[in-house]
Order: structure tokens, then sequence, then C-alpha cells
């Protein structure tokens, strides 16, 4: 499951779900920076604040990106500044689980309630390939 969530041709998989050419740049390890952008370059930048392979991974947002360029702290970005993202995996009698925890604006709720569940159906099927 940890693979079919964080291995870059995966990500692009279920991410697309958001936004079609959707991708990540980073070296995935904890403490560094990730930029999480469109295929115009559009998108967010956050820190990898805990990655425990197989068992976490916890983003937190820092701010917004514009044509590939970290933007000055706005009004939108201050709303997501902090915000984080979590993925927690477990297993129990040999079936893994996966639970997600996301800070999210008002503004944003109702998309990500209707997304996530779509992106998550994604990484199922790759993890069950």
């Amino acid at each position: 499951m940890w693979d079919a969530l964080w291995s870059d041709v995966s990500y692009r998989q279920w991410t697309d779900a958001f936004s079609p050419g959707s991708y990540a740049e980073s070296d995935w390890k904890e403490g560094s920076k990730i930029k999480f952008l469109t295929s115009e370059g559009d998108g967010m930048f956050s820190v990898i604040e805990t990655k425990k392979p197989n068992d976490q991974m916890t983003f937190r947002h820092l701010g917004t990106i514009l044509k590939g360029k970290e933007q000055p702290k706005s009004k939108e970005s201050e709303d997501w500044e902090g915000a984080k993202e979590s993925y927690f995996l477990s297993e129990n009698d040999g079936i893994t689980e996966l639970n997600v925890e996301v800070d999210v604006t008002n503004q944003y709720q109702e998309y990500f309630n209707k997304t996530f569940p779509k992106a998550l159906e994604i990484v199922k099927k790759i993890a069950e390939q």
C-alpha cells in the first residue's frame, strides 16, 4: 500500500482524481520540502512532517505555488498555512487499512469530500494489482 501511495508513477495516477496531470516534487525525506503541483505548475508547498514507512506520512502545508513559483503570503495561503494532511496505514488479519485525515477550509470541504473517495479507490486498485 505504501508504494501505491508514494511511488512517482502511482502517486500521479491517484492524484489525477484531484487534477489531471498532478505530481509531486520532493526527495521524500522526513523534514524535506515537497511541492504538490498541477500540470500547469500551480499548487502548494509543504514539509514532510512525519514519514514512517508503511505506517504514517504527514504533510504540513506552508503556502501556495503559481506557475512554479512559491507565492508570498496571501489570504488564501494563510487559510492553508499549518494545515495537515496525514495518511495512516494499519494491518489487521492480513488486511491493510488506510485512514486519511485532512485539514481543509470550508471553501474546499465539499470538493474534498467528493474527490478523496475517488482518489482512494484508485489507490486501492493500484495496491491490489
